[in-house]
């Protein structure tokens, strides 16, 4: 029998980065970033990309919200939403550790 995982939930403690198995790559015919995992291609649009650039295992999530904020001159609790919500979503599918 297979153990579950616990989930991981995101906060702005968290200090996410992609896994080993996943990385960014830059398609010339697609002119697009893909995300590359071992069994899956994803198309992230250019904020997901921003956000996933920014998982260097190093910037928390609350950093990562600010520079965006900062960035995109948005309101940091509406990108802390978002960005928390992707971060949940793609940690859920295992392509972001936390």
């Amino acid at each position: 029998m297979m153990a579950l995982r616990e989930r991981a939930l995101v906060s702005p403690q968290s200090v996410p980065s992609l896994p080993k198995h996943v990385r960014i790559q830059y398609d010339p015919v697609r002119q697009a970033f893909a995300v590359l995992s071992p069994e899956k291609v994803f198309w992230p649009n250019d904020i997901s990309l921003e956000i996933l650039r920014r998982c260097d295992g190093r910037s928390t999530v609350g950093h990562i919200i600010a520079g965006l904020a900062a960035d995109y001159d948005a309101e940091q609790e509406a990108v802390a939403t978002d960005v928390i919500a992707f971060l949940q979503e793609w940690s859920d599918k295992l392509l972001v550790k936390l």
